[in-house]
């Protein structure tokens, strides 16, 4: 990472805009480029170490992936909000769902609580199939915790899936249930799930609340029993409205656009800042 930090450093001058997803780990290396240096932050932010490293590096310009992900450091410098996009073809839409089962899709860790959605099917009626990995610091959590779970007769676990899968696996699905208990940054899951025309029964954590249109692509639940009730209308919403939301909001073409515009403005804020210096010369 840091070799390929200093390649970057080494041929900035040939770029108008430098642009990291690398976290943080640039900032020393690229102080005195931070007017053309953008990084957008994917993780969350209220770990308390990262207070005062932000606090430092407020000259940096930073773009979260949802409005409440900026929440712990209000103070750093933000200069816009930049939801994710998907190609429309990669998650496809499907208004005719051949499956009987609400989907979960993801990690199995304590944070996307599979054990929460595992209920909620259970007092729903209904089937649930899991689609998800298990990252070697979860495999405690799963033994102890999830496994245990899964011999239910309304559960199956299906293992992790890849991207060609995906279409499937969500289009065929009544609902997606996203039983998150984090600050999620954002949820990529939802927007897969929207992108095939199925509505996602979310908590209200995090950046759900931002991307989820209640009544509309699913609804935003505080509780289990609320979860299971609102299972139990799922079908009455508009596959066709879900997709449509997808398209309006949740786009590459939007996302690239926006990014777009962060440039610009940066660019334009360049020139004015020379422009300053010129004139006091």
């Amino acid at each position: 990472m840091l070799m390929q930090l200093e390649r970057v450093r080494q041929r900035a001058s040939e770029f108008d805009i430098l642009h990291f997803h690398v976290d943080m780990i640039h900032f020393p290396l690229f102080r005195d480029s931070a007017h053309k240096a953008v990084t957008t932050l994917h993780g969350r932010l209220d770990l308390p170490d990262l207070k005062p490293f932000y606090w430092e590096f407020q000259d940096m310009p930073l773009v979260s992936i949802s409005n409440d992900q900026r929440r712990p450091i209000p103070f750093a410098n933000w200069v816009a909000t930049v939801y994710h996009g998907l190609p429309s073809d990669v998650c496809l839409f499907n208004p005719n769902p051949k499956g009987d089962y609400v989907a979960f899709l993801g990690r199995i860790s304590p944070e996307k609580r599979p054990d929460r959605a595992i209920e909620i099917a259970r007092r729903a009626g209904m089937k649930l199939r899991i689609a998800a990995k298990v990252d070697k610091a979860d495999w405690q959590y799963f033994r102890e915790c999830i496994e245990p779970l899964l011999s239910q007769p309304h559960v199956e676990f299906i293992g992790e899936i890849g991207e060609s899968e995906k279409s499937e696996f969500l289009g065929n699905a009544l609902a997606l249930v996203f039983a998150i208990d984090w600050p999620e940054p954002f949820g990529l899951v939802m927007i897969e799930s929207m992108s095939c025309g199925t509505p996602v029964i979310a908590w209200r954590c995090g950046s759900v609340p931002e991307v989820s249109d209640p009544g509309i692509t699913g609804w935003i639940v505080d509780s289990i029993d609320a979860a299971v009730d609102a299972l139990k209308h799922v079908e009455r919403l508009d596959r066709y409205a879900v997709r449509r939301q997808f398209e309006e909001r949740f786009t590459v073409q939007r996302m690239a656009a926006d990014y777009l515009a962060v440039y610009n403005r940066l660019l334009e804020a360049g020139d004015k800042a020379g422009e300053a210096v010129l004139a006091r010369i």
